[in-house]
């Protein structure tokens, strides 16, 4: 039987083709609203307000000082954030990473869109606590808004705009070059020996976090109560829905590039990995609605330790110094 061999670039171009089509059907395609598309014009604008500390009331804060680039935009090191006076909000900022996938937004999923969720830091009393119309006001004495505004939007300047040019530059946030990533994609280098035991954990039922935690972005967008607490101080989805049995449940979170965004939880009450690991492996508290996926995991130390390597295999360091992410020169 003859043999045919074929070109060493015929072989290259097949694989990297092969990876390709992976990586399209690994992760979805970007979902954009009909009524606010994606222009580069459009993402600039919104990079240029998402660190404009004049979109707040007294001029110090930005979008960006709750959610910063290094930490995956989030506001590790803080377990809540802090608004304009210092003044201390009650939930912890989350990672903006592949934001654009989400279902909804906020720890309770209160807001169907990122144009609306925009809306709620910007106006809270506790953050950035700016009116529509004095922000609209403010902009429009800044020719160089003027002129981008006019540019992108034929309405020119509205709270409306603004908070779609934020929405569109938070769209491009995409996170996807982990060591995970890498490692799916072929490579099986790209993560340790104990991160692959880790792996194994977390997507079998000895770890059980792939229950909530799945899919490309590790994260089914579910609300669960998981024993945070034996009460509950912050309703959570009770406050949408008035309904006891949806107190202390809050929206999953994504575990990517968690290593990077401590401390956890809705509230920020746990500091490390380790002890949200540990949280989870105890069952978590004896709470009236704790979820009934939560129950007792009985994971060894080693266990835990694979796991926490599992999930530091989740960070994309790319992602933190991407420079078009970055406050814009």
């Amino acid at each position: 039987m003859q043999t045919f061999l074929l070109p060493s670039r015929v072989i290259i171009g097949v694989l990297l083709l092969g990876v390709m089509v992976f990586a399209q059907v690994y992760f979805p395609v970007l979902p954009v609203p009909k009524d606010n598309p994606q222009t580069p014009e459009k993402i600039q604008l919104g990079r240029k307000l998402f660190y404009d500390t004049r979109l707040s009331a007294d001029d110090s804060l930005s979008c960006s000082s709750c959610h910063q680039q290094q930490f995956a935009f989030s506001n590790a090191g803080n377990a809540v954030s802090t608004g304009i006076r210092g003044q201390k909000g009650s939930r912890n900022a989350p990672s903006l990473g592949n934001v654009a996938w989400r279902k909804s937004y906020f720890w309770e999923g209160g807001s169907p869109s990122l144009e609306l969720q925009a809306m709620g830091p910007l106006t809270a009393h506790d953050e950035m606590a700016i009116e529509p119309r004095v922000l609209v006001a403010k902009l429009q004495a800044i020719p160089e808004y003027q002129k981008a505004f006019s540019r992108v939007f034929p309405e020119g300047i509205t709270m409306l705009n603004v908070t779609k040019a934020i929405a569109s530059f938070e769209r491009t946030l995409v996170t996807n070059r982990s060591a995970y990533d890498k490692y799916r994609a072929g490579d099986e280098k790209a993560m340790s020996v104990a991160a692959v035991r880790g792996m194994e954990l977390f997507f079998g039922e000895s770890g059980d976090c792939f229950h909530c935690h799945n899919g490309f972005n590790f994260t089914t967008e579910t609300l669960h109560n998981t024993g945070l607490k034996k009460t509950n101080p912050d309703l959570g989805l009770a406050r949408i829905t008035n309904r006891p049995e949806d107190a202390g449940k809050f929206k999953t979170p994504t575990l990517r590039n968690v290593a990077l965004t401590a401390p956890y939880m809705h509230d920020g009450s746990i500091a490390t990995l380790e002890k949200a690991l540990e949280h989870y492996n105890k069952g978590g508290e004896d709470n009236p609605n704790v979820d009934m996926l939560m129950r007792p995991l009985g994971l060894s130390k080693t266990e835990i330790n694979d796991l926490i390597e599992f999930l530091k295999a989740l960070t994309d360091v790319e992602f933190t110094r991407d420079p078009r992410f970055s406050a814009p020169k």
